[in-house]
């Protein structure tokens, strides 16, 4: 009987890989952010004080590339690599995604942070962004746990 056994065989060692690819492309978005400066407060403050052009130029390509993938999903049946038929819903609009964007704005604009950049910010030597992050999963489980009620 034949003992040696292959990686896949074992089913921790594949999600370790599994899981080894995002860690890889996860390094490689901070670093894209920190080249790019998406994660500069400085930069953030501009945008806001209406200074600069850069961060509403990020921003709007990635709005397009969204646009772009979105139709080229639809119009060419993409499907997942499971091969299941991507579904993509239309939203229904609800007055709590004016209060939601607002406290989302304005927690942007005091922190100099969004979701997207935090964990670059932090690998970038930025330890304060840690009460971001903190702020960020307290207000995700306080929407989770009164969604029903809003």
């Amino acid at each position: 009987m034949n003992s040696s056994k292959n990686i896949s065989d074992n089913p921790s060692s594949d999600s370790f890989f599994s899981l080894l690819k995002y860690l890889i492309i996860g390094i490689l978005f901070g670093i894209i952010f920190v080249k790019a400066e998406i994660i500069s407060w400085y930069r953030i403050q501009e945008m806001f004080r209406l200074q600069s052009f850069h961060m509403y130029g990020v921003i709007g390509s990635a709005v397009l590339t969204g646009i772009i993938s979105v139709q080229i999903i639809k119009r060419f049946r993409i499907r997942t690599i499971q091969g299941k038929v991507i579904s993509i819903q239309p939203k229904k609009f609800q007055k709590g995604q004016i209060y939601g964007s607002l406290i989302f704005g304005l927690g942007w604009a005091i922190t100099g942070a969004c979701p997207g950049p935090l964990f670059a910010q932090i690998g970038s030597g930025f330890t304060v962004i840690i009460v971001t992050l903190l702020s960020a999963i307290a207000g995700t489980w306080l929407f989770g746990r009164f969604e029903k009620y809003l």
